[in-house]
């Protein structure tokens, strides 16, 4: 059972609940068969929650937890690069400090070995090719089939959100759709966003059975409002 952020310090200063919190969010919410995941998914969802929710000192915990337990340097520093297209720099960016502290604590040396598998001139086509392949032909060319003065918008979908990262490697097309979903539902108020990628993931060959197991392993870290708006999002898109 790992101890969550700060947790051997409450252990003096508020027993009970570190008691309470470590059980649950170590022993309970793991071990109950309805949300059993592999340990690498856990792990990923786990990271891409606290990015949503802007846990950055428990990211650093449960980090080294991953590490750990065998997800590598790469998967994880993948999942944060992937979350500036849906966080914004402006909130990713202690979360790229974090990792590259830990993984630096690790005597790990830096940079980690490039993903990158587009170009300047390639990201655009690639980008959209993967909007394809999640989310049907509908994504063809759409900034030439939407609207005209939100054009540049649905370009920049294609080629920066997912011609820059899902075309990364480090992590398949089902982790990156994945740990989308975490990021959104767990920073909420993007309940439709949340909807279509929670389809993405079933378009994917996830089910909703394991969008369900995803969610509840996020309670501990994101509470429970927004894990329940992340169900009703994943109920419907099972419709």
């Amino acid at each position: 059972m790992s101890l969550t952020s700060d947790m051997v310090e409450f252990e003096r200063t508020d027993p009970e609940y570190a008691e309470r919190f470590a059980y649950f969010a170590g022993t309970e919410v793991p071990g109950e068969p309805a949300a059993e995941l592999p340990a690498r998914e856990r792990h990923l969802v786990i990271l891409a929650a606290l990015l949503g929710c802007q846990g950055v000192d428990e990211f650093r915990v449960q980090l080294a937890c991953a590490l750990d337990d065998g997800v590598t340097p790469v998967e994880a520093r993948e999942v944060v690069y992937q979350a500036t297209a849906y966080l914004g720099i402006g909130r990713v960016r202690p979360f790229l400090r974090a990792l590259n502290e830990v993984l630096a604590e690790r005597a790990i040396e830096l940079p980690l070995e490039p993903q990158g598998t587009t170009t300047l001139e390639t990201r655009r086509d690639a980008g959209n090719q993967k909007q394809v392949e999640y989310f049907g032909e509908g994504m063809r060319a759409s900034w030439e089939t939407g609207p005209a003065e939100r054009a540049h918008i649905n370009r920049w979908l294609a080629e920066n959100c997912f011609g820059d990262y899902y075309t990364r490697g480090g992590l398949s097309d089902e982790d990156r759709e994945m740990v989308t979903f975490c990021y959104i539902a767990a920073q909420g108020g993007c309940e439709p966003q949340a909807t279509a990628h929670a389809a993405g993931n079933l378009n994917l060959g996830r089910t909703k059975d394991f969008l369900y197991r995803v969610v509840s392993q996020m309670v501990p870290y994101i509470g429970y409002p927004r894990s329940l708006n992340a169900l009703a999002c994943v109920d419907n898109a099972a419709r």
